[in-house]
């Protein structure tokens, strides 16, 4: 695969950025998601949160996804709007860890996964007729399956705190990939609906369980 210079420069970004990070505690410190931080007005720490991850195998996993589908989205929409796709997707999952997490004063996160899934989605409403590979299934998957269980999965994670993982921020930036590529390519709605339509039900779900309570 012939990587696109855009992608190249994302990952040579989150690569420096992130072993800057691990050498450097006040850095990481300085510039990770931070609910107090933020609330005292450091709002850059909503997107250089972004760039750091926790070690190699955080980063590593991040990139290797970004990796297979961000020249998906370049190849239909060109550069500019894969940019304004991950900075959006980025920002997006942000919002939704503030808004989740806003009375919890301490709450931390980091790492590339709220942009990197709203690349895949965006991927996906692009071309959902791919398929994709996992390291334990020896099977294809539809990448819109995937999509759509990854998202439920990702309630599921909110719902029931399931593991050190920011599933909010991967749900945010997924809506973010979900709304801005429809916003873009808005033939998308004529030529796949019924793609369309299916792959906003886990956002249904998540919006009808914050309006209930059950969220």
């Amino acid at each position: 695969m012939n990587l696109s210079l855009v992608t190249i420069i994302i990952i040579a970004a989150n690569v420096i950025v992130s072993y800057k990070g691990f050498g450097d505690y006040g850095f990481f410190e300085r510039y990770k998601f931070n609910v107090g931080g933020i609330k005292r007005g450091e709002q850059i720490r909503m997107f250089s949160s972004g760039f750091l991850h926790v070690d190699t195998a955080h980063l590593f996993f991040n990139m290797f996804t970004l990796y297979f589908f961000a020249d998906v989205v370049i190849n239909y929409l060109g550069t500019l709007h894969f940019i304004i796709i991950y900075i959006c997707s980025l920002i997006l999952g942000s919002l939704f860890s503030l808004f989740f997490h806003k009375d919890e004063y301490y709450y931390s996160a980091v790492g590339a996964s709220g942009a990197v899934t709203g690349v895949l989605y965006s991927a996906i409403l692009l071309e959902p007729g791919m398929s994709l590979y996992m390291f334990f299934i020896p099977i294809p998957i539809p990448a819109y399956i995937f999509g759509i269980g990854y998202l439920l999965y990702s309630i599921y994670g909110m719902k029931n705190k399931v593991g050190n993982i920011g599933h909010d921020a991967h749900f945010g930036g997924a809506v973010g990939g979900y709304l801005v590529t429809l916003i873009l390519a808005p033939y998308l709605l004529d030529v796949n609906r019924s793609m369309v339509l299916l792959l906003a039900v886990p956002i249904v779900i998540l919006y009808g369980m914050h309006k209930t309570g059950k969220l």
